[in-house]
């Protein structure tokens, strides 16, 4: 069956909340990780839910082409599927405090290596680059310079130059920056899987929060700590979109792949994701990377 498929790549200006609800845990309300490897994500009904928000928005609720690339309403959810499929929101660039640049993208030869096996399935060119290999976990690979000391966080590397063009020209698409390769040149940091996903346990940041009364004091226990994932932090997510199934509303998937990529997005490249909208919080700038194929 024909299929268009593409990658949405989602890049945090604001903090992002996408929460698990309460847990038992020192942090009252953590964020979305994957339970094989524990590093962040949003899991696709999330993602999936706030494009139909979006679609809504700009096309109305009841608009057949919404109908037709998300499904009716829950409770006629037996007419028919949906023709858009959205998978999880996956952690690519992770931002970490340095002291050298103020911070960097860390990413890992894992994270890498999914990336190029993501593209590949959806039949997207992952580009000319090859994931490059960490040896230790005191080593951090860099585009420019090498042989000095790096902090991330509390942890000290040393660095090596990996000659990553090939991997920058990629991220720099997914970005979508002007500036996209110099900040790439100057900020990407590749280390261990194992550091990695240490650090993207512990340097998310954690917030806490309070509640105030009518005096605008605290109120007795109303104290709560919230993690979020940072501004600059990258995820990308396969969408695949097959032709409609709507009954007497034919599109074919490419054009159910453009009312996303083009009615939604085209004049304002932003979507909001997640928790506490009414602050600010969610906001992603997004870019898509796309092919049809059959």
């Amino acid at each position: 069956m024909h299929q268009a498929t593409a990658l949405l790549a989602l890049t945090t200006d604001t903090s992002l909340h996408a929460g698990t609800g309460s847990s038992g845990d020192i942090i009252d309300l953590p964020i979305q990780r994957e339970g094989h490897t524990g590093w962040p994500c949003v899991f696709g009904s999330a993602v999936k839910g706030a494009l139909r928000t979006r679609a809504e928005q700009r096309m109305g609720q009841d608009a057949a082409d919404v109908l037709a690339a998300f499904g009716p309403a829950t409770g006629n959810a037996s007419e028919h599927a949906g023709a858009l499929t959205v998978g999880d929101a996956r952690l690519l660039l992770l931002p970490v405090r340095s002291l050298t640049g103020t911070f960097r993208w860390v990413t890992c030869p894992g994270a890498l290596d999914r990336l190029y096996k993501d593209c590949e399935r959806l039949g997207l060119s992952p580009g000319n680059w090859n994931t490059p290999r960490v040896t230790d976990e005191d080593t951090a690979l860099v585009s420019t310079g090498g042989g000095e000391s790096l902090f991330l966080e509390e942890y000290r590397f040393t660095t090596k130059n990996a000659g990553l063009d090939g991997l920058i020209t990629t991220l720099h698409r997914l970005l979508g920056r002007d500036n996209g390769v110099e900040q790439l040149e100057q900020r990407l940091t590749v280390i261990h899987d194992d550091m990695f996903s240490h650090l993207a346990r512990t340097a998310t940041p954690v917030n806490a929060h309070v509640a105030l009364d009518e005096n605008k004091t605290v109120k007795r226990g109303a104290l709560w700590y919230e993690e979020t994932l940072p501004p600059e932090t990258l995820l990308y997510a396969p969408l695949m979109a097959l032709p409609s199934r709507r009954q007497g509303h034919a599109l074919e998937a490419g054009q159910v792949l453009k009312l996303i990529t083009d009615k939604l997005f085209g004049d304002h490249p932003w979507l909001q994701l997640g928790g506490n909208e009414t602050v600010g919080m969610g906001w992603c700038s997004v870019k898509f990377i796309e092919r049809q194929n059959a």
